[in-house]
């Protein structure tokens, strides 16, 4: 297991969002792990007249998968942790087989929930991804289970980690005490669209430097069929339209809970540098008309300082393919800052 770090509750912009809104989302599950029980061995050397006093059962500490001295960070009981395929419902048969792809240590205990196993990003491509974020604040959008804030917490000095749903905040700080990240993340409850504009109009609010955006795509039906490179040779038509045709484009209006177009925008009034995560036959015309023209947001280059090339070139995207073995997984979209040669974006 990784290393653990305790930490405290939610802070920082966690306690702003409490002042922000005055309820949490009517659906948010109670705090009500089930864990397991253990009886510490006390028995000791004793005479025959202590054996009575001896043999009382000891106090019962609860302790989840986290064991002792992480209870108030462990999540055990809250979802199904799944050992065994024979535990696992048909349904999820092949996201269980793929388990170590997400997460590395998941026979440590890590856990995910049911819109977990098939939206998780991988941990290669997550590590990837962090990579290319590297700088001191980052705000994961739509954190899930905490792939992906747990491996910008390795490249950034501080993750803000937003989700809507109390649960997966819980499951994604289990997991992230596992990887021993858990003090470099601000796990916050929160819709993103009402956070960032809050986020816009507080003038006071903290830089952030980077948005990572990985919002719901619709479900697992949003792609079916092989991802496999095409069988023919390079310039091969055939094989080209075969894969082209395999799958039917996706389109910035199905994500969730906005269209991608405006989902970039307000995120622009936080920051430039974004990195935008898509289903692998997201349309491609789509993507290339999010392009800012050169227009940075309110956080980009000081005093409207031009820089060489950039009034003639306008912002680029750069568009990466996330390959595991001979299968793309998804496309990642980086903005401002983010694309080679444009760095002066974080200025």
């Amino acid at each position: 297991m990784g290393k653990k770090r305790t930490k405290s509750n939610y802070a920082g912009v966690s306690h702003f969002m409490l002042q922000a809104f005055d309820k949490p989302p009517a659906d948010v599950p109670e705090a009500n792990f089930t864990m397991t029980t253990i009886t510490a061995d006390t028995s000791l050397v004793a005479t025959t007249s202590d054996v009575a006093e001896k043999e009382r059962p000891s106090k019962k500490r609860k302790v989840g998968m986290l064991g002792s001295g992480y209870e108030r960070f462990d999540a055990t009981g809250l979802v199904p942790y799944y050992s065994d395929a024979s535990q696992v419902p048909e349904h999820l048969q092949k996201y269980f087989s793929q388990r170590y792809r997400f997460f590395s240590l998941y026979d440590e205990g890590c856990l995910l929930d049911e819109e977990g196993w098939y939206s998780v990003t991988p941990e290669a491509v997550a590590n990837q991804i962090a990579d290319r974020c590297r700088c001191t604040t980052i705000l994961d959008a739509f954190c899930g289970v905490g792939g992906n804030a747990i491996a910008f917490a390795k490249t950034c000095e501080r993750v803000i980690a937003l989700d809507t749903s109390a649960t997966r905040l819980a499951l994604a700080r289990h997991n992230a005490v596992i990887y021993g990240v858990e003090d470099r993340i601000e796990f916050v409850l929160a819709d993103y669209l009402d956070f960032a504009r809050s986020q816009r109009s507080n003038t006071k609010a903290r830089k952030i430097d980077v948005v990572f955006l990985s919002p719901p795509w619709g479900g697992p039906s949003y792609l079916s069929g092989n991802t496999s490179p095409p069988s023919g040779e390079e310039g091969d038509d055939a094989a080209v339209e075969q894969i082209v045709n395999a799958h039917p484009e996706y389109s910035l209006s199905s994500i969730q809970p906005v269209h991608g177009r405006e989902l970039v925008q307000l995120t622009r009034q936080i920051t430039p540098n974004i990195a935008l995560f898509l289903p692998r036959n997201t349309r491609l015309e789509e993507i290339s008309e999010l392009a800012d023209g050169g227009s940075p947001g309110p956080q980009g280059p000081k005093n409207g300082k031009k820089h060489k090339g950039s009034e003639d070139a306008g912002e680029m995207i750069e568009i990466e393919e996330e390959w595991m073995g001979n299968k793309l997984k998804a496309l990642t979209c980086y903005f401002g800052g983010l694309v080679a040669g444009q760095e002066h974006f974080f200025e």
